[in-house]
């Protein structure tokens, strides 16, 4: 059932217009002249680099949970990554996301999800939530660092810079799959985490909220579908605990870890 309390709230109506500015220009891969199979290829590249590499190696993983330590160049370049995601600052993104954890599928929860599958999926990003005014006391550890802060402030000039290189190389295809389409795409991996994996799958452990397994999200998500894993265990690097639970960014931790660029790497106890 789904929960009337966001018709309460206010529509952020800046992130619509720009949500909805992405959306119709990820519209235009279907021009012809915009598809070439290179112009896919990045976009493909771009999802990993972005999504799995920024997003969920970087913001989530590294950032969010600390749940391995990397030197300090490699962090900024993983957090340069998902800056590129265009998912919002950083800082506004790891806090928003230790509050889910806090307050997981309950009213203070960002993007609880027993206010129905549009809420949690993306609902919540386009209303004015009181709960973001509790976000500074849960960055405390990044929000005075000048690179987060840079990166913070600046993430859609940043992007738009990044779409000016992609047209000098590429031209207007590289634009298209490479940041419109790309960015779309990742965003509703993404979004999948929070409204699928509250949803659909199996949960091995009680992890005290609605948080599921579903292995099509670890598929698109480079690792993070296996929620109930990780709300079970939040400081783990590791989310796929069982041999049949396919974790790519586990993977890439453990290809950093050959190089002694992954330390201090916390997993989950039996």
């Amino acid at each position: 059932m789904t929960i009337s309390t966001s018709e309460k709230l206010s529509l952020n109506w800046p992130i619509i217009a720009f949500m909805a500015f992405l959306h119709i220009g990820a519209l235009f891969v279907l021009v012809p002249s915009n598809f070439s199979w290179t112009a896919v290829g990045l976009a493909v590249f771009l999802h990993w680099l972005t999504g799995g590499l920024g997003i969920t190696l970087g913001f989530h993983r590294l950032v969010a949970h600390r749940s391995f330590k990397t030197p300090k160049w490699l962090e900024y370049f993983l957090v340069f990554c998902g800056t590129l995601a265009c998912e919002g600052g950083v800082c506004d993104w790891v806090g928003l996301h230790r509050l889910h954890h806090i307050h997981s599928d309950n009213e203070k929860d960002p993007h609880d999800s027993s206010r129905g599958f549009w809420w949690s999926h993306m609902g919540w990003m386009i209303h004015e939530l009181p709960i973001k005014s509790e976000v500074p006391r849960y960055i405390k550890d990044i929000a005075e660092d000048p690179v987060y802060k840079f990166l913070d402030t600046y993430f859609i000039p940043i992007q738009v810079a990044f779409g000016i290189l992609l047209y000098l190389i590429g031209g207007w295809p590289f634009v298209v799959w490479g940041v419109f389409f790309r960015l779309v795409v990742v965003f509703h991996c993404t979004w999948l985490v929070n409204s699928a994996t509250h949803k659909f799958g199996y949960r091995t452990y009680d992890s005290g909220d609605d948080s599921t397994n579903c292995w099509w999200v670890a598929v698109l998500t480079y690792g993070e579908g296996w929620h109930n894993n990780h709300h079970a265990f939040q400081y783990s690097a590791r989310h796929g605990l069982q041999w049949w639970e396919i974790d790519t960014t586990w993977m890439m931790i453990q290809f950093l870890q050959i190089f002694g660029l992954a330390t201090d790497i916390k997993l989950a106890t039996k």
